[in-house]
């Protein structure tokens, strides 16, 4: 299991890497859709969607981001990544207020369409950040990924190797207080690591903290969902890593709201 875990993942980097620093801005965006448009298909499947129900929702959703990706090109990207800042504002208060409260009241969701509304809601900023982030910076993005990654492993081998306080049993069984020390130790030192070669200061610690700890929020919500329709992966179009969401579910929360610290952290800088 772990080696297909590992395999996958050097595949998916292999592909990824290239397309990142060579492929354009729009035709980035468009491979970022394609993917984006299979997790939700995932996501409308994972909450019990009949398969023409997913279709058609899968094709809504197409439709929104070709028009957005057709604004793009006629208003080049600074528009959009303007109209992104307001959506990752919005991403951040869900965050920070509504899926706290998901999560600490265990709220399920029985609603399809509400449950479709909110697959929406947690993807379409994702889309939108990996647009904006790539836009701003290539080498930006390959950071915030690696940090999101760096987690996410550290997280997965320290709980499963020191794992002893459950997190969230309720929940996530699998998810351990030692696990989310794991990451914070291990995005520290990719912190230092980056400072030492001169690619940034110190003050980018509490960044990667973050990002730390909202990829473990992103993976609670997801397995809150899971729970909710007793299923253990969303997928298995990814070997060793189950779907997609299993993939990026770290990424989901963390990346948008990453883009708009970095961002306001910036204009506060230029301003003062």
């Amino acid at each position: 299991m772990l080696k297909t875990r590992i395999m996958t993942a050097l595949v998916l980097v292999a592909v990824f890497i290239p397309t990142l620093f060579l492929s354009t801005n729009l035709i980035w965006a468009i491979g970022m859709l394609l993917v984006t448009l299979l997790a939700l298909y995932e996501w409308a499947r994972l909450v019990d969607a009949t398969p023409n129900t997913a279709i058609l929702y899968t094709l809504v959703c197409a439709a929104i981001g070709a028009a957005v990706i057709y604004y793009m090109s006629a208003s080049g990207f600074h528009w959009l990544f303007l109209q992104s800042l307001f959506v990752f504002a919005v991403t951040l208060v869900f965050w920070a207020v509504i899926a706290p409260i998901l999560l600490a009241r265990f709220i399920v969701v029985k609603q399809q369409w509400l449950l479709l509304l909110l697959g929406i809601i947690l993807l379409a900023p994702l889309w939108l950040a990996l647009i904006s982030a790539k836009g701003a910076n290539p080498w930006l993005l390959l950071m915030l990924l690696a940090t999101i990654w760096v987690a996410d492993t550290a997280a997965y081998f320290s709980g499963k190797h020191f794992g002893k306080r459950k997190l969230a049993p309720s929940i996530s069984p699998g998810k351990t207080w030692e696990g989310v020390f794991g990451a914070l130790v291990a995005v520290s030192v990719l912190g230092v690591v980056l400072y030492c070669y001169g690619h940034t200061s110190l003050a980018v610690l509490p960044l990667l903290w973050l990002i730390a700890l909202l990829g473990v929020v992103g993976d609670l919500l997801e397995s809150l969902i899971k729970r909710q329709v007793n299923k253990k992966d969303s997928g298995n179009i990814l070997p060793g890593h189950g779907g997609i969401l299993d993939r990026i579910d770290g990424l989901i929360p963390s990346l948008p709201i990453a883009v708009l610290m970095i961002y306001l952290f910036n204009y506060y800088q230029v301003a003062s």
